[in-house]
């Protein structure tokens, strides 16, 4: 009996230990952890910088962000996958479909390049932004739950990703940020692209 009272108390231990929150957070510059305090410290420079922290707190918890712009405590209110933003500079993002790299050609119309602007227009302004929509506007110094599943892959502003494998036969999880400036020269590049068809 004793015997099963100690296992039923580390297999407890052990579950209790796994990790209940998954915060990234996405800096400017150079950033740092500090998993004692909950603190991310990010030292502004160039590039781009991602740091993840990893919260074993069940219950509503915080973290901390210092910046040279100033800081913030950002509530982590239930468990989950996050995504914390300690640029200057918005952040959109949604779910993606990612699969194999594709191998054959896409013929792009008029109608998809105006119904795509106009999709990323609205992304950037924040509309028809919900967690039912798996679409996110994250203002800076901000935080948004994007998931709960903490597997999920979260790719982040100025990657090149275009395809993920499988796991265990299915399609992971994905979903891809980037940051409004990105967004922008997407936009104009699509802008430029339905001019040259027109002339």
């Amino acid at each position: 009996m004793k015997k099963l009272i100690v296992l039923a108390i580390i297999v407890s231990a052990v579950a209790c230990s796994k990790p209940q929150k998954k915060v990234l957070v996405y800096a400017k510059g150079t950033a740092t952890v500090n998993e004692t305090t909950k603190t991310i410290t990010a030292n502004d420079g160039a590039g781009s910088d991602e740091k993840t922290l990893l919260l074993n707190d069940a219950e509503k918890t915080s973290i901390n962000i210092a910046t040279t712009n100033g800081k913030a405590t950002i509530e982590i209110p239930t468990n989950g996958y996050y995504v914390v933003n300690a640029k200057q500079d918005t952040i959109v993002g949604s779910y993606q479909v990612y699969g194999a790299a594709k191998t054959t050609t896409t013929v792009i119309t008029q109608a998809f390049l105006k119904q795509s602007i106009d999709s990323l227009e609205q992304l950037i302004q924040g509309k028809n932004i919900s967690a039912a929509n798996r679409n996110f506007f994250i203002l800076p110094m901000t935080a948004v739950k994007v998931t709960n599943n903490l597997d999920a892959y979260i790719v982040g502003p100025f990657h090149q990703v275009t395809s993920l494998e499988k796991v265990d036969g299915k399609q992971p999880e994905v979903y891809r940020f980037y940051s409004v400036k990105e967004i922008r020269e997407t936009i104009a590049k699509l802008t430029a692209l339905t001019i040259a068809e027109k002339q």
